[in-house]
């Protein structure tokens, strides 16, 4: 029985079933999860949404967004599959064991650096996004594709793909975005919410980020860091750093980009994007995250600089410098 048999045999086995993502999900993860939801619930599954953390308010806009509950411990206990969506490791869903207890565990995901943590594992490596898996369970599993699933994944995709500019676009990729724009994905306006519906409180946090810019390596990788000061002074969260990386990103010469942000009660999120050859899902891997070739990330405590210094040091090891 291949993985995609034990996959649908799963589902159409279960009775209650609840969908998750990763600990501040990003717009894969939360598209493949409401996609999901749609299909599964259209077809009359007791279907459910928790998250540890909340669904970011740019994506507040996709139609099934206010259903996704948060927290640390899921509020009933009859669920009988657990299905994670868009996660490399089962501590990156920042559930207890207890959440797992009982409970079949669906591990759907298209990270290479995937630790294969459930009962079933879905992993198809190529695909652009997750919700690119998401919509092949769909057709596998004989279900219609509604507008709104279809405009989740399109949301996937969008982003997973840095809006088709990264290493993932494939003429596939295209294929499949057209196939979501016939079922009623609306690349207009869903390119407008997600990245033209910026507070204020956004661009002045994004100023003071740029103005931490630093470039190191000879040139050949730029970082930016924002922290809790920030934060407080521009009333501004985490969640308007969204995107900041790029900016890195786009100098001239440069191969690896890394964003430390710091989190409230959770430490530093240091996230990476690589430009050329380097590997920055083996980068973040060796500081016990993962990842993508291109785009990564990583959970690091300690003080700023104790951070800085240790990523900056792989940083530079894997770009050849050894210091």
């Amino acid at each position: 029985m291949t993985d995609w048999d034990k996959t649908c045999a799963a589902i159409r086995g279960a009775k209650n079933i609840v969908l998750t993502t990763h600990c501040s999900p990003d717009g894969d993860g939360i598209g493949s999860q409401l996609a999901l939801y749609h299909a599964l619930k259209d077809a009359g599954k007791n279907v459910y949404m928790h998250n540890r953390d909340g669904v970011p308010r740019i994506y507040h806009f996709l139609p099934g967004a206010s259903a996704v509950s948060e927290g640390k411990e899921l509020e009933g206990g009859n669920a009988d599959l657990i299905i994670s969506l868009d996660a490399g490791s089962r501590s990156r869903l920042g559930f207890p064991d207890t959440f797992f207890e009982g409970r079949t565990l669906l591990d759907i995901d298209h990270h290479a650096s995937n630790d294969r943590f459930g009962d079933i594992n879905l992993l198809e490596i190529k695909a652009c996004s997750t919700g690119a898996i998401i919509f092949d369970l769909i057709e596998r599993l004989g279900l219609p594709l509604t507008p709104a699933a279809a405009s989740a994944i399109y949301v996937t995709v969008l982003t997973d793909t840095a809006s088709f500019r990264n290493a993932a676009t494939t003429a596939d990729t295209f294929d499949l975005a057209a196939k979501l724009i016939r079922a009623g994905a609306k690349p207009w306006p869903i390119a407008r919410e997600v990245y033209e519906s910026h507070s204020r409180e956004m661009l002045h946090l994004l100023c003071a980020c740029l103005g931490t810019l630093e470039l190191c390596d000879d040139g050949r990788s730029a970082w930016l860091h924002v922290n809790a000061a920030m934060y407080e002074q521009t009333g501004s969260d985490a969640q308007d750093t969204e995107g900041f990386i790029e900016y890195a990103r786009s100098l001239q010469g440069v191969e690896i980009a890394v964003l430390i942000r710091q989190e409230i009660h959770a430490g530093w999120k240091v996230t990476f994007r690589g430009k050329y050859d380097a590997d920055v899902g083996e980068l973040a891997v060796s500081l016990g995250g993962g990842g993508h070739h291109h785009a990564a990330g990583c959970t690091m405590h300690g003080t700023f600089k104790e951070v800085q210094h240790k990523v900056q040091h792989a940083v530079s090891t894997l770009l050849g410098d050894g210091h």
